[in-house]
């Protein structure tokens, strides 16, 4: 027990630092903030979620003493809460519902089905869209006063006054509409990155408690198509509920793009030149962004059609039964 609580603190100090580093104004702070999670996650899958939990709330108690309430709750929220419950999760199986072994030995040591990958996405939205309302939240407390606020904020960084022509106007407008969304994509894709290489380091480390997940197989609930469309038709509405609905489809769609990129993989499996090909994707996709909402659409018509159920049906058909 020594041995986890000073590995835990070791991390939340590392945590602490990293998100704390954000007071410097430095570029690299940047980088380092969205990485905050990483040594807490680390130390949920290799140690397990109780050495997470306790890395996280002497990070969080250690930032609000030093720095005051708001960076402790801060903390606490983006960083320390789904690095515990996504490494919790990760690790949550029980025994699998399949047919019990014949052999003795197989039967003492039970087949384990784990806690599914759609899943966690799902629950890493919902980390998402917490993270980003909460710091919205913290420039007012309904929708006009966020907009003035956040007008405010972006005219000072632009260094611009407040009688603006109309065409300026209507850039101030959709940049201050977009930065709920675009908050919402990097936060589920910096939480995604987080997991992905928490679980990496602990898997070359050999200390994963759990098999390597195909990530290529990942499907999201069913019940998932409609709630994006639920949320699409509350970002139509006005208020806090209209924000609300932007920023939870755009984790959403964010989610179907992950899904979309899974799909990708599964279809090219049979190019020759599968990694140019893939690697081409990538590229683009960071380069010029727009572009991951073809493979939000492909991660949509994968759910409704099944594309990959398909492709692997006709193209690796299961054996024939032996006579």
């Amino acid at each position: 027990m020594t041995t986890i609580v000073l590995i835990a603190l070791a991390a939340g100090c590392a945590s602490a630092l990293m998100f704390a580093s954000i007071i410097s104004g430095a570029l690299i702070s940047l980088v380092l903030l969205y990485l905050a999670p990483l040594p807490l996650m680390v130390a949920a899958l290799s140690w397990g979620p109780l050495c997470g939990a306790i890395g996280g709330l002497a990070a969080a108690v250690g930032l609000g003493a030093i720095f005051g309430l708001p960076y402790c709750i801060a903390f606490a929220i983006t960083v320390a809460l789904p690095a515990w419950w996504l490494g919790h999760l990760v690790l949550l199986g029980r025994p699998s519902s399949a047919a019990p072994a014949a052999d003795k030995a197989a039967a003492e040591r039970p087949e384990l089905e784990w806690y599914p990958l759609g899943r966690v996405l799902l629950w890493i939205v919902g980390f998402a869209t917490l993270a980003v309302m909460s710091t919205l939240l913290t420039f007012g407390t309904d929708a006009q006063s966020i907009t003035t606020t956040l007008r405010e904020l972006l005219l000072k960084v632009v260094g611009a006054q407040d009688d603006l022509d109309a065409q300026t106007e209507r850039v101030i407008r959709l940049v201050i509409r977009s930065v709920p969304l675009a908050a919402a994509a990097m936060a589920m894709t910096t939480l995604t990155l987080n997991l992905w290489l928490a679980g990496k380091i602990t898997a070359t480390s050999h200390r994963l408690l759990r098999p390597w997940p195909d990530l290529k197989s990942v499907t999201l609930p069913p019940i998932t198509l409609a709630v994006l469309c639920v949320a699409i038709a509350l970002g139509f509405s006005g208020g806090l509920i209209a924000i609300l609905g932007r920023v939870m489809a755009t984790a959403l769609m964010m989610t179907y793009a992950m899904v979309g990129f899974a799909a990708l993989h599964t279809l090219t499996l049979t190019l020759k030149n599968r990694a140019f090909w893939l690697g081409s994707v990538y590229a683009i996709v960071v380069l010029f962004v727009w572009p991951v909402l073809a493979v939000v659409v492909l991660g949509v018509a994968d759910a409704m059609f099944g594309l990959r159920q398909r492709f692997l049906r006709r193209r690796f058909p299961p054996p024939l039964p032996a006579p």
